[in-house]
């Protein structure tokens, strides 16, 4: 895979303003509403710490749902110690980088059970050394290929329909992925369209908001959860799904593209398709406190490369260099599994642990190179000292390769992210730690470091700091 050096991407700023300017006008024309004198003086958020906004996300007519966000992040980290470096090599000199995304999001409920979500985004910059180098690499926001430039797109656009099991009703937090402001306890439910897998698998309540938690993708998600997506992280499927009060069940059948990290998806499914399950037990570890266990269980079919045979190939003189790209046009399996654990420890402490495996014989495909990963964190609610939208958090996470992923990068192969030309293994060990603070309405603020030990798996590189800072308008 060749590494295309481009300029990094300027933010515009007519992307936020024309954000504003949207949620403005549907302000000011009824279609949101603005709340009055008195409504501002009032607290914004209930003591659960649930976030606020610009204008408040009310609907027209009780149907259009109306709301925005604009995230930037900014990071840099200082030299390095690097014994060399390679084509998709972090860079060990002083650098820094930008990103912002932006996004619309909509929604219009058609019925109590009926409602069709379209969410409008534009992102904007890079990551560090172009995104590449860490296998848990330090922005999740980041555009990991330059030449896709800042024009916005569909992000999302979801048919979602609810099938009532039971009479019992439960409250829900309307928002960009449902409007729905209460459900039936029991019920099944079908999305259609465009989304992004870890929209709805593999989610928990402390490491898996970039925006207002953790930044690293091996921390914020399963870092060996090779979901189904673009470059950008959406795909085009279905999801049906299961719930009641104590367990639940979805299963999601989705495309999946064409190369390594591309941009384009293969749509006869013959040839590639990503499938996903994940069971959701309703109950906490400790007594009488919440908790939520998730296991998660994947299946990748598409023209993947196979480690070993790449490697052998060079061994045996047929190539100048490893290249899992250089096989026939087949399609090949990855599967893995995960577990997610979500637990309150007190009204204002909640932990959680992931542990994610696949089968790491064939080529990582569209997230990231981790074949093995545990992590595990928490996060405070700032109610103690009266900060209620504050949040604290503090994780770790720890990432391993297949033997065969690690020959054939230690032979000098590339990834669609790592490569350093060679490798001394080692576990990529990484700890982050935040504080997201509320500054006015929907503005946040965030300053953020992470420590990366053998970064991509090398110890002949690193260890790196990465400071970083975090701006949230919720608008």
């Amino acid at each position: 895979m060749k590494k295309i050096i481009q300029r990094p991407a300027v933010l515009r700023g007519r992307g936020i303003l024309g954000l504003v300017l949207v949620i403005g006008l549907l302000s000011v024309f009824g279609f949101a509403r603005i709340p009055d004198i008195t409504e501002t003086d009032k607290p914004s958020v209930e003591s659960d710490g649930k976030t606020s906004s610009m204008f408040p996300h009310t609907f027209i007519g009780g149907k259009l749902f109306v709301a925005g966000q604009a995230n930037f992040i900014f990071q840099t980290h200082p030299p390095f110690d690097a014994a060399y470096t390679g084509a998709n090599s972090l860079q060990p000199y002083y650098e820094k980088a930008t990103s912002g995304v932006l996004t619309l999001y909509t929604g219009y409920e058609f019925t109590h059970s009926i409602e069709a979500l379209v969410d409008v985004e534009e992102a904007g910059g890079l990551g560090l050394s172009q995104a590449l180098g860490l296998a848990g690499f330090t922005n999740l926001d980041a555009v990991r290929n330059p030449t896709l430039g800042q024009a916005p797109y569909l992000a999302r656009v979801m048919l979602h329909a609810v099938i009532p099991l039971s009479q019992e009703r439960v409250e829900a937090d309307p928002g960009p992925l449902s409007t729905f402001s209460e459900l039936p306890a029991r019920r099944l439910e079908f999305r259609f369209g465009k989304f992004g897998m870890v929209d709805f698998f593999d989610i928990n309540g402390v490491g898996s908001d970039s925006h207002l938690q953790f930044m690293n993708w091996a921390i914020d998600q399963n870092g060996a959860y090779d979901s189904a997506a673009d470059t950008r992280g959406y795909t085009w499927g279905a999801i049906v799904e299961y719930q009641s009060r104590k367990w639940g069940f979805r299963f999601a059948e989705a495309l999946m593209p064409t190369v390594a990290n591309g941009m384009y998806l293969q749509w006869n499914l013959r040839r590639a398709r990503g499938g996903s399950y994940e069971f959701e037990l309703h109950r906490s570890i400790l007594p009488k406190k919440d908790g939520v266990v998730r296991l998660l269980a994947y299946t990748n079919y598409s023209n993947m490369g196979i480690y070993r045979d790449a490697a052998n190939q060079y061994l045996e003189g047929k190539v100048s260099k490893p290249d899992i790209t250089n096989h026939p046009l087949w399609t090949t399996l990855k599967y893995g599994f995960g577990v997610n654990l979500e637990q309150v420890l007190t009204p204002n402490v909640t932990a959680y642990g992931r542990f994610g495996w696949n089968n790491g014989k064939t080529e990582s495909w569209a997230y990231t190179e981790i074949d093995e990963t545990f992590a595990g964190g928490f996060a405070i609610n700032g109610r103690k000292w009266n900060r209620p939208q504050d949040r604290l958090g503090m994780a770790f996470a720890s990432n391993g390769l297949s033997a065969d992923h690690r020959t054939y990068l230690a032979l000098g192969g590339l990834g669609f992210i790592i490569g350093d030309g060679a490798m001394n293994y080692g576990r990529e060990n990484i700890l982050e730690s935040y504080y997201t603070v509320h500054v006015w309405r929907g503005i946040y603020v965030a300053p953020d470091v992470q420590y990366v030990v053998d970064p991509a798996y090398n110890r002949d590189r690193g260890p790196v700091i990465v400071p970083g800072f975090r701006l949230r308008l919720e608008l």
